[in-house]
């Protein structure tokens, strides 16, 4: 796989974190901080289809009355709550 380098300017503490961490796992700064990278980039791709997915919820009418969701908040303190609207 083709590799590129990277260069980003961080903050002390976290660097040190990454160090320890690092020789903790006895891995590389450099592999420690392309699997937290990976991590963050999966994590990021993940909130923008779930994004998509609730904005195309709402273009086509899937969407809980916000009354309702209230009703059903406020009631979580009960010994008998409401049922969370659909």
């Amino acid at each position: 796989m083709e590799t590129k380098v990277l260069t980003a300017h961080v903050p002390r503490p976290l660097a040190d974190k990454v160090d320890e961490i690092a020789t903790r796992l006895e891995r590389s700064r450099g592999w420690v901080v392309k699997q937290a990278l990976s991590a963050w980039v999966d994590q990021e791709e993940e909130r923008r289809r779930l994004t998509l997915e609730a904005l195309a919820d709402v273009d086509n009418g899937r969407v809980v009355d916000h009354q309702a969701v209230e009703a059903w908040a406020s009631s979580l303190d009960r010994d008998k709550p409401l049922q969370p609207p659909l």
